[in-house]
């Protein structure tokens, strides 16, 4: 018969090999460090810009590793309007994305708030605004009730399943979750990004919802790797990269919940995958650090609002091509105006004709 670390008598005293990982932690350390260093050189609206863009993916990939597919286009609405962030039109958001998004941000932004069961149950009931998961009522805003039988991790089809992992009895959770709070909350010398690791693989060791154990985990994650940084504004995306190793991921937890407290190579893991995170950041802040470089090579140019508007957007990656009557209806304004403005870039040497001409000139960003 299986025994999960739940049952062992030293739960829930978890042991790691402090030597063996303080390389590496000083490494992933430094590397957080240099990417937040580099975001500190970019202006405060492309700070927003990268920050909206990772938690735009941070949530996006966090509900894709459960097998949800969210709509981008509202995920993102729905925290630049939050945010304050403007970016045009905004996608009406369904409530699922509304709540997903009010925790993610409860989480992020304030960071430095206690944990309590209330915000929990407060997580938990955003997530499920009707009430059930898929076809199914479940208890929301309060621990799971083991009406229907152990809450288990299972894969295959009914009746042959594979039980990855049994959860601790109902009766458990709240002397369980009480352990967990007043652990997390305590303040110690433990280094928040190995507090964080912990506090994951805790936490849905205990699984104490009926759903959504793992989004509010990894939204736990990213409270830690905020309070560590000091900052609500996220430039990475933890979920990307577990959503990327999905199976090694699932993989370890199952091998770490039925070990014995050691979890030495469960961190090990962790780092590595926030690493990669912050590797997997240049590449999707790649826009954000070329605005921020244009901006730099043109600071001594003059623009007006509208011509800074349009650039802005052609270095996003304009649809189709730019053309003064496009110009015009974008920036509000008459067909003259968007001729002057246009002309005036072209002296400036930011944008040229492109090479075909007549009534349908278009236009583009000199590189």
């Amino acid at each position: 018969m299986t025994t999960y670390i739940y049952e062992l008598d030293d739960w829930p005293h978890f042991r790691w090999d402090a030597e063996r990982l303080a390389g590496h932690l000083a490494s992933v350390r430094h590397e957080q460090g240099r990417l937040l260093g580099r975001m500190e050189g970019l202006g405060f609206l492309l700070r927003a810009e990268a920050s909206l863009q990772n938690l735009t993916e941070e949530i996006l990939k966090s509900n894709e590793i459960e097998g949800e597919d969210l709509d981008r286009a509202q995920v993102r609405s729905s925290i630049a309007r939050r945010l304050g962030v403007d970016i045009g039109a905004l996608t009406a958001a369904d409530r699922n994305v509304e709540g997903v998004v009010e925790m993610m941000l409860d989480a992020t932004q304030k960071y430095d708030e206690p944990l309590t069961k209330a915000r929990l149950f407060g997580w938990h009931a955003a997530l499920f605004p009707t009430g059930r998961s898929g076809m199914s009522k479940i208890t929301v805003g309060g621990w799971r009730k083991d009406a229907a039988g152990p809450m288990r991790v299972v894969s295959g089809p009914i009746g042959r399943e594979n039980v990855h992992y049994e959860a601790p009895s109902a009766a458990r959770i709240e002397a369980e979750m009480r352990a967990f709070l007043r652990w997390f909350n305590r303040a110690t010398d433990m280094d928040l990004v190995l507090k964080a690791a912990i506090a994951h693989v805790w936490f849905v060791t205990i699984h104490p919802f009926e759903d959504g154990n793992g989004r509010i985990a990894r939204a736990l994650t990213d409270l830690l790797l905020a309070r560590s940084e000091l900052s609500s504004q996220r430039f990475y995306s933890m979920s990307a990269q577990i959503r990327a190793d999905r199976n090694e991921y699932y993989k370890l937890l199952e091998a770490t919940q039925k070990g014995n407290l050691e979890i030495t190579s469960w961190v090990g893991w962790f780092l590595d995958c926030l690493s990669r995170a912050f590797k997997g950041a240049e590449a999707e802040l790649a826009t954000v650090f070329g605005k921020a470089n244009f901006w730099e090579h043109h600071r001594t140019e003059s623009l007006n609002e509208r011509q800074r508007m349009m650039v802005n957007k052609l270095l996003d990656g304009f649809e189709g091509k730019l053309t003064s009557s496009k110009w015009a209806k974008i920036a509000k304004c008459s067909p003259d105006t968007a001729l002057r403005d246009i002309d005036g870039l072209i002296a400036q040497g930011i944008l040229k004709r492109d090479a075909a001409g007549g009534r349908s000139t278009s236009y583009s960003l000199i590189s």
